[in-house]
C-alpha cells in the first residue's frame, strides 16, 4: 500500500516535534514566578516558533504522491531494530499544522488567567504539543507507543495542578482510563514485531499476511487503546469529569487534539494492519457510533454544566469520525478526517469561550446565566457563530465533514444514514438550548449585570478561531484536496485480503 518516499527536505518534522519540546522544558527551567510576564511572552514566541516550522509541510505537500513524505529514519535502539522513523501522509498532514496552531491560541488564552506557577502550565503545553505531534508523525510501532503514552504526563500535571476542586481524582481517572487501555497495544506491537521478524516498522506491518484469529486479536487490542482515547461509546465516562476539572486551555487542548490521536491510530494501524478483521468488525463498530452520534446527543440535552455539555458534544462528534471510518468508500473516509480537523476549531473554541464566561463569573452552571447578550456583544457573536458550527450550520467548517459523512454512510447503507442525520437535529437542540438559556433573554442577576465584554487578547483569540471555522466551511479544498491520494491508497489496501493464502 505505502512505500515509503525518499525525502529531500529539511528534518521538518523533528522540528515540529522537538522544537517546543526543549523550549517547554527551557521554559520549565527558567521561568520564575516574580516574573511572569516574562514567561508568558517566552511561551508565546516558543508557540509561535513551533507553529511556523509546521507550515512548510504544507507548502511543500505533494497532493498527488503516492506514499509517505518528509521522511527521516535513523537507528534508535539497533539491538532490537527500533528506529526513530517520522514521516507523514496525506492522513496525517493537517494534525501537525492543527496541533501546533491550537498550543498557540491556549498560550494566549491562559495570558491574564495563569497567575501562578505560569512557567509550568506553559512549558507543559508546549512540551504536550511536540509529543503529540511526535504521535502523528511516527513511523515505528514503538516510537508510536511513546509518544502516545508519554502525552499522558504533562496532562496528568495540567489537569491535577491547574485544575477544579476535584481535579486530583479527574488527573488519575484520565490517567487510568488512557494507561490502562493501551497496555493491550503494546502486547499487539511486541507480537507484530515477532510475526515481522524482528521488525517495528508500522509499513512492513502492513503488508503481513495474518489469519482471521490474528487479526481480530490484534484488532481488539488496539480498540481498547484507541476506543479509550476517541473516546468511544461505552468508555467514554472519563471524559466529562476530566474535562469539567481541567482548565479551559486543557479542555481546549483535550477536545481539538487529543481525542484524535486514537482516531488517528483507526486510521494508520487496525484498518491497514488488520483489513479483514477490519471488515468483520464494521457492524460492531458502525453500531457504538451511531450509539455516541444518538445517545450521547440526548444526553448532552439534559446537562446542567456548560462543560459537560460541551465535552458530552465532543463525544457525539467523534462517534462521525469513527462511523466514516468503518463505511469503507472515499466519501465517508474523508468526511471523517475532515471532522477531526474541523472539531478542533470547533471544540477548543467552545471551551475558550466557556472559559470567557468562567473568568468573569467563575459558574459553568448554565442557569447562573441569562441575557449575556446585553452586557457582552462582541462575545456573544462569537459563541453564537461557534454553536451553531457545532451543529453542522453550512458555510461553517461543522457542516463539511458531517455532511461528506452522511453522504459516504447513505452510499454504504440508506438507513445508517438516515440515522447518522439525526446528529443534525440533536446538535441543534443541545447547541441552541445552551446559547438561548446563557445569552439571550433579559439580564438574569445581578452577576450577568456586571459583565464586561471582550478584551483586545480575547477578541483576537476568538477572532483567529472563528475565521478559522468559516474558512473550512466555505472553501475545504485545500483540506480535502491533499488528503484524496492517501485516502484512496487506503480503502484499496483495506480491499484487498491480507488472509495467508
Amino acid at each position: 500500500m505505502m512505500q515509503s518516499t525518499i525525502s529531500n527536505f529539511p528534518p521538518y518534522l523533528s522540528l515540529a516535534i522537538w522544537l517546543p519540546i526543549v523550549l517547554g522544558a527551557a521554559i520549565l527551567a527558567i521561568g520564575r514566578d516574580d516574573k511572569p510576564g516574562l514567561t508568558r511572552w517566552m511561551a508565546l514566541i516558543a508557540s509561535i516558533a513551533s507553529f511556523l516550522v509546521t507550515l512548510p509541510l504544507i507548502q511543500h505537500f505533494d497532493n498527488a504522491a503516492h506514499g509517505m513524505q518528509f521522511v527521516e529514519s535513523t537507528p534508535w535502539i539497533g539491538r532490537f531494530n527500533i528506529m526513530y522513523s517520522l514521516a507523514i501522509d496525506g492522513l496525517s498532514l493537517w494534525f501537525v499544522p492543527l496541533t501546533a496552531f491550537i498550543t498557540v491560541i491556549v498560550v494566549i488564552s491562559a495570558w491574564e488567567v495563569i497567575e501562578k506557577r505560569v512557567a509550568q502550565y506553559m512549558g507543559s503545553f508546549l512540551i504536550l504539543s511536540g509529543l503529540m505531534i511526535g504521535v502523528f508523525c511516527a513511523m515505528d510501532g514503538l516510537l508510536f507507543y511513546f509518544f502516545f503514552e508519554a502525552t499522558l504526563i504533562p496532562m496528568f500535571i495540567i489537569i491535577g495542578v491547574f485544575g477544579g476542586e476535584n481535579r486530583v481524582y479527574a488527573s488519575f481517572k484520565f490517567f487510568l482510563y488512557t494507561f490502562l487501555g493501551s497496555l493491550l497495544t503494546l502486547v499487539a506491537i511486541i507480537y507484530l514485531y515477532n510475526a515481522s521478524g524482528g521488525s517495528f516498522d508500522i509499513l512492513t506491518w502492513h503488508k503481513l499476511p495474518l489469519t482471521m484469529k490474528e487479526q481480530i486479536f490484534i484488532f481488539l487490542a488496539f480498540l481498547m487503546a484507541f476506543a479509550v482515547k476517541v473516546p468511544m461509546f461505552p468508555v467514554h465516562t472519563w471524559l466529562p469529569d476530566v474535562h469539567v476539572e481541567a482548565p479551559t486551555g486543557g479542555s481546549a487542548v483535550l477536545a481539538a487534539i487529543m481525542l484524535k490521536l486514537g482516531a488517528y491510530g483507526f486510521l494508520r494501524f487496525s484498518l491497514p494492519i488488520t483489513p479483514d478483521a477490519s471488515h468483520y468488525m464494521g457492524g460492531f463498530i458502525i453500531t457504538l457510533s451511531l450509539i455516541a452520534v444518538i445517545y450521547i446527543g440526548l444526553v448532552a440535552l439534559v446537562q446542567k454544566d456548560m462543560k459537560k455539555l460541551v465535552a458530552y458534544s465532543s463525544i457525539a462528534h467523534m462517534g462521525f469520525v469513527t462511523l466514516g471510518f468503518f463505511m469503507f468508500n472515499q466519501m465517508s473516509v474523508s468526511g471523517g478526517i475532515v471532522q477531526m480537523i474541523s472539531h478542533g476549531f470547533i471544540s477548543g473554541a467552545m471551551f475558550l469561550c466557556i472559559g470567557v464566561l468562567y473568568d468573569r463569573m467563575h459558574s459553568r452552571q448554565i442557569a447562573d446565566y441569562g441575557g449575556v447578550v446585553n452586557r457582552m456583544p462582541k462575545f456573544a457573536a462569537f459563541i453564537v457563530l461557534f454553536s451553531m458550527a457545532n451543529c453542522g450550520l453550512p458555510a461553517t467548517s461543522g457542516f463539511v465533514g458531517e455532511f461528506m459523512v452522511i453522504l459516504g454512510a447513505v452510499e454504504f447503507n440508506f438507513w445508517i444514514g438516515m440515522l447518522a442525520a439525526t446528529a443534525l437535529i440533536f446538535g441543534a437542540a443541545y447547541s441552541l438550548w445552551m446559547v438561548k438559556r446563557v445569552v439571550f433573554g433579559a439580564v438574569a442577576n445581578k452577576h450577568v449585570a456586571e459583565l464586561t465584554d471582550l478584551n483586545t487578547r480575547e477578541f483576537v483569540m476568538l477572532g483567529i478561531l472563528a475565521i478559522a471555522v468559516i474558512a473550512m466551511g466555505l472553501y475545504p479544498a485545500p483540506f480535502t484536496d491533499t488528503m484524496q491520494t492517501s485516502v484512496a491508497d487506503l480503502l484499496q489496501h483495506v480491499s484487498v485480503s491480507k488472509l495467508p493464502q
